[in-house]
């Protein structure tokens, strides 16, 4: 059957999935709730850059905040974001709103997919009983629901969507295969069929737990090494010599996935009873390195007689990782945070972080790079390409003799560093 597709949400999840789909399905729908954000699309303009201006202009898609065009969609996407809230506890009202908007258009006989990371059991127990309150239909006599995780990784084009296997699942058999042909289309490397919604689910959560623990284990690696005053990179690249010695490597952990996606699973554990130790251990391990890397710069200053109280600070990147423009749960804040009950005034810079949403959201004033200098201490933070390549010599211009460079994620290679100057690294 022909399918008329509706996207909702359109960020780094949902806009390509939406310019996916319009290249086969011409005409469908791609919703957001943020006029600002879809004024950007029609101007070609996708300030995530996962997706460039040529392919918006020559998409088919329809770009719009009026709910009354989700109407008449026969599959439904939805990929808003799952945050968590200030008790790390997950915030479900962005998916309960899409619910909802589903809810008021939805018709029988359509499917409505969720791509959003949750724990197992939100689709069928928590937005299906929304679009059924909403519609009056039933589900799934009337509509049916699916479950196919995103896999999007910010800035990698090489696993971009087509390119990497879609997890795809269905209440039933006949919605799983509807599902799977849908997407099919779309993804190169082809679907796999999950046993159930909630099998998608758990494996979608457990991806990225699993990537927080192995970075979790590097960090606390990285934490022990630094007191034997052992290079952690020198101790990795020697490891790594060995076939099955997994090439992970200390550093902040932050953005809408890693950084949020193990408290979905450990709050529904709690919530059956069972308290985690190991997803929770890691966890606060990587939510804790802004404030350890921000301790080691303070022990440096006063090691090199330099008094800390408004000691001259660099601080390069402030994204969650280098060359995305996005500032979501950054832990370089985290660093700059604990810097400042220090009495230090950290001069920070990033060439693609949206400078009024530093400032808005964070507190925090982007400064050129040209008006960064004369430093005790520079914290290259985020390894920005820009920071590796045309501006890899002024790195070293802005520090006084003496200073110290700080390389969170051993950017670059002692031997790289002037004489003139120290060099420290996780």
């Amino acid at each position: 059957m022909s399918e008329r597709i509706a996207v909702i949400g359109l960020g780094y999840v949902g806009l390509p999935v939406a310019v996916a789909f319009g290249k086969v399905f011409p005409g469908t729908i791609a919703f957001d709730i943020s006029e600002r954000r879809i004024e950007e699309l029609l101007r070609g303009v996708d300030r995530t850059g996962e997706v460039d201006t040529a392919a918006l202009r020559e998409s088919s898609i329809v770009l719009t905040t009026d709910r009354e065009m989700l109407k008449g969609a026969t599959f439904f996407i939805v990929a808003v974001p799952t945050p968590i809230d200030i008790n790390r506890a997950p915030d479900l009202a962005p998916l309960k709103l899409a619910s909802q908007f589903v809810g008021e258009t939805v018709s029988k006989g359509a499917v409505v997919v969720f791509e959003s990371t949750v724990y197992p059991g939100v689709t069928e127990d928590f937005c299906g009983p929304i679009i059924e309150h909403m519609s009056g239909l039933r589900h799934p006599h009337d509509f049916a629901l699916g479950y196919s995780p995103e896999r999007a990784n910010p800035g990698d084009q090489e696993h971009s969507l087509r390119r990497v296997i879609k997890v795809v699942s269905g209440e039933n058999a006949e919605t799983l295969e509807r599902v799977a042909r849908v997407y099919g289309q779309i993804i190169d490397a082809g679907v796999y069929r999950a046993g159930s919604i909630k099998v998608a689910e758990a494996a979608k959560v457990i991806e990225n737990t699993q990537r927080d623990l192995n970075i979790a284990l590097m960090n606390e690696l990285a934490m022990i090494f630094e007191r034997l005053d052992i290079r952690t990179q020198d101790v990795l690249d020697a490891a790594s010599t060995k076939w099955n010695f997994l090439p992970f490597k200390p550093g902040f952990v932050g953005g809408h996935c890693i950084s949020v996606d193990p408290y979905y699973l450990t709050a529904k554990a709690e919530a059956e009873g069972y308290h985690p130790q190991i997803i929770l251990a890691g966890r606060r391990i990587n939510d804790g390195m802004g404030a350890f890397v921000a301790q080691q710069i303070v022990k440096q200053l006063i090691r090199s007689d330099i008094p800390v109280k408004g000691a001259s600070v660099g601080i390069l990147g402030l994204t969650f990782k280098e060359d995305v423009p996005d500032l979501r749960n950054s832990r370089v804040f985290d660093m700059v945070k604990e810097l400042r009950q220090f009495g230090i005034v950290p001069k920070v810079h990033d060439p693609l972080a949206d400078t009024e949403s530093a400032l808005r959201d964070h507190g925090e004033t982007i400064l050129p790079i040209n008006e960064i200098g004369d430093l005790q201490a520079l914290v290259l933070a985020v390894p920005h390409k820009v920071y590796l390549t045309s501006e890899r010599t002024r790195l070293f211009q802005m520090i006084k003799q003496g200073g110290t460079l700080f390389d969170i994620k051993s950017a670059l290679k002692p031997n790289e560093i002037p004489d003139s100057l120290k060099y420290w690294s996780l």
